[in-house]
């Protein structure tokens, strides 16, 4: 999961190109390990978008992808991990 945050901290660095590269999904998906999840969570969904969950130390982070074209990261947010599932409407287990 470091290399989620290196690759995000590379992405954003203005210091290695003129004009950083968006993060993609066809990046994220071979660098990112990852779970697909079925609806993105109400706060994140919208027409055209899919979204994607890391697990990574207590937080539960969501990444939001346009449906189109070279599918960009349009949004993110992490969660408390105890929210899981709250997050993904499973019923806590006994």
């Amino acid at each position: 999961m470091k290399r989620l945050f290196v690759l995000l901290s590379l992405l954003a660095s203005p210091v290695l190109a003129d004009d950083p590269l968006p993060l993609t999904y066809d990046l994220f998906e071979a660098a990112i390990p990852h779970t697909d999840i079925a609806e993105c969570p109400p706060e994140l969904a919208a027409p055209d978008r899919f979204c994607r969950a890391t697990l990574y130390m207590d937080a539960f982070h969501i990444f939001v992808f346009q449906d189109e074209g070279d599918q960009p990261m349009v949004d993110f947010l992490s969660y408390d991990a105890s929210k899981i599932h709250t997050l993904l409407k499973t019923p806590i287990p006994d």
